[in-house]
């Protein structure tokens, strides 16, 4: 992923309104991000415990989408795995992320969701530049590049939903 400015990813939200995007938490630290080793930009909100925002492509442009999830997961003694990139955790490791839809069903109020890596760091967990605490990748057959091809294919199939 090429980096990003605080703007573009401000610019880029299609299921909140502009004030939204504008009052939202952008990470400080972009210039530090491993852009190269990123499929998408994803970031929990530090002053919101259930919000959580990414930043990926769709036909070429930036889409921004904010994510809510429970605040407090109780009971969660099992692993999960993540729908995207197929890594499995411990307790609150995966969370189920649900988006309001863009446009006229997203005010409505309908939205979408799907089980992700609570930290949004799909991209380091299948480049192995980031392992789970407690949890793990499964050994595949599948070369990085196809994992890789996986994650942001899912990752697509979730943002396509948003627009239906």
């Amino acid at each position: 992923m090429r980096p990003l400015t605080e703007q573009e990813i401000r610019d880029s939200f299609i299921n909140c309104s502009k004030g939204e995007a504008k009052r939202l938490a952008v990470p400080r630290d972009l210039d530090e991000r491993p852009w190269d080793d990123l499929d998408f930009l994803g970031w929990r909100d530090p002053g919101a415990p259930d919000r959580s925002y990414l930043v990926t492509e769709r036909q070429g442009r930036r889409v921004g989408v904010t994510l809510r999830f429970p605040a407090s997961q109780r009971g969660f003694l099992h692993r999960s795995m993540c729908s995207l990139c197929l890594t499995t955790h411990p307790g609150g490791g995966v969370s189920l992320m649900t988006a309001r839809k863009a446009g006229a069903a997203g005010r409505e109020g309908n939205s979408v969701g799907l089980y992700m890596c609570t930290d949004l760091a799909c991209s380091l967990y299948v480049r192995g530049k980031k392992v789970p605490e407690s949890g793990g990748r499964f050994e595949e057959s599948l070369t990085l590049e196809e994992q890789i091809a996986r994650t942001t294919g899912n990752l697509a199939a979730f943002v396509e939903k948003l627009y239906a």
